[in-house]
């Protein structure tokens, strides 16, 4: 048991960005606000046969790259982790982070590092849900994110991630929904930021009023937001008004226009994603003459740049709905001749099945935090025994862009161990500088 008057020395970061540490009997300490090579005491919050967890209470020796968060309601809300660590050693840390996911996990070690991907530190998240609360007590409403640890919402009047635009919005949002009918019964509302409009989606428990429709269409008009209304699941989306832009970002690299609806999944961190998109379809190297699968294709965000540069793209995805809508993308930027799009549950999916697909030259792969075993798998059994699928030749090229580097290291293991691969290349991604999400793109070549 760690004792009150015990100095630890911090050794490392984990992946939810806590320090460890040691403690004078061997046991593993998690601990919230400290930095690697400090020394600190701490208040232990939980205790494990095998490790405790822990606050920082003091300080003897400060790390070179801890710096003063530029939220100043950063420890209260729970958005962010590691606006306390130089945002270059938060990219560092990050990258070896999938250096030893890849090797401890899968046992691959990429035969080069590529240089992380980086964009802006502030400002970055074009993509939010905001929690919306009246807290009878306090006289006020809330908008904002949750407080860490906590379910309750902070109270926020300005957040340094959002875009400025986005941030000055918070304190005009409670006063609206202050003002409102059904303040009560609205709980949150989600942003999504395109090229030219802004969007704001409400969630409402009940029919909204017409007094409370006309203040929407007010405050709309006042501070150029498209209103969209959920009065259930995702699915019954609309907007308030059908007038105004389209929602849309752009990839100006390939001419590619990417309509979108507000709760669509899209990156938070649009000029990240443009530098993404660019550097794995480098990596790829589609050819002209070349068939490419896009595999977890969502709304063909890497689908439709690389039909401008190859013969053919099929896009697979496991949603019938995301499936047409990427349809609606490929028509609306010309590329419908070169794209087919098929809905196919991918976490289930067999040798024989994986080879009915046909022949593609090269692979993209973009699964969710799940990531994408059971593709892999397949891969592996048809090359473990040919004669599942004879005619069958895997591609000579898979880039694989991940959000989890645990499970991009359990499938670069099984690519390189039992697929015949080798991972040429591998780095990572601060799509969301100050928090320890660690996005990551790695390359395989077929031996």
């Amino acid at each position: 048991m760690t004792a009150a008057d015990e100095w630890l020395k911090v050794e490392s970061l984990d992946l939810e960005a806590q320090g460890v540490a040691h403690n004078a009997e061997g046991k593993v300490v998690f601990i919230d606000g400290a930095l690697p090579g400090e020394e600190v005491r701490v208040s232990v919050q939980r205790r494990k046969n095998n490790w405790e967890q822990a606050t920082v209470v003091d300080l003897r020796r400060e790390s070179s790259q801890r710096v003063t968060p530029a939220c100043r309601h950063f420890g209260t809300c729970g958005g962010c982790k590691m606006q306390h660590f130089h945002v270059g050693a938060q990219v560092a840390t990050k990258q070896r982070a999938l250096e030893d996911a890849l090797w401890h996990l899968g046992k691959v070690k990429a035969e080069r590092v590529l240089r992380p991907i980086e964009g802006p530190a502030w400002g970055y998240r074009y993509r939010a849900r905001l929690s919306v609360r009246h807290v009878v007590k306090k006289g006020k409403v809330l908008v904002g994110f949750h407080e860490r640890k906590s379910s309750y919402v902070a109270d926020m009047d300005s957040c340094e991630v959002l875009p400025p635009h986005l941030s000055a919005l918070l304190v005009p949002l409670r006063d609206l929904v202050a003002g409102m009918d059904q303040r009560d019964r609205l709980p949150q509302i989600e942003v999504a930021v395109g090229d030219e409009v802004t969007a704001l989606v409400l969630r409402h428990l009940e029919p909204m009023t017409e007094g409370d429709l006309q203040r929407l269409r007010d405050f709309g008009a006042t501070h150029a937001i498209q209103w969209w209304l959920q009065p259930k699941g995702p699915d019954t989306v609309h907007r308030l008004d059908d007038t105004g832009p389209r929602l849309a970002y752009t990839l100006p690299e390939f001419g590619i226009t990417m309509p979108f609806k507000p709760t669509d999944f899209t990156q938070v961190n649009h000029q990240i994603n443009q530098v993404l998109v660019g550097q794995a379809l480098m990596r790829l190297g589609a050819q002209a003459h070349e068939r490419v699968i896009d595999w977890f294709c969502g709304l063909g965000n890497f689908t439709l740049p690389i039909a401008t540069q190859a013969r053919e793209v099929l896009g697979i995805e496991g949603s019938e709905a995301l499936v047409a809508r990427s349809r609606e993308n490929a028509l609306v930027n010309g590329l419908a001749d070169k794209t087919e799009f098929v809905a196919r549950n991918l976490f289930e999916i067999t040798p024989q099945e994986l080879a009915s697909y046909g022949h593609a030259d090269k692979w993209l792969v973009d699964p969710p935090r799940e990531g994408a075993f059971a593709l892999a798998k397949a891969l592996a059994d048809l090359a473990a025994d040919p004669a599942l699928a004879p005619d069958y030749k895997a591609p000579s090229r898979i880039v694989y862009v991940s959000c989890n580097p645990a499970t991009l290291a359990r499938d670069a293991g099984l690519l390189v161990h039992q697929a015949g691969y080798r991972c040429v290349a591998a780095g990572a991604v601060n799509m969301f500088p100050h928090t320890a999400h660690v996005e990551s793109m790695a390359v395989f070549e077929k031996n």
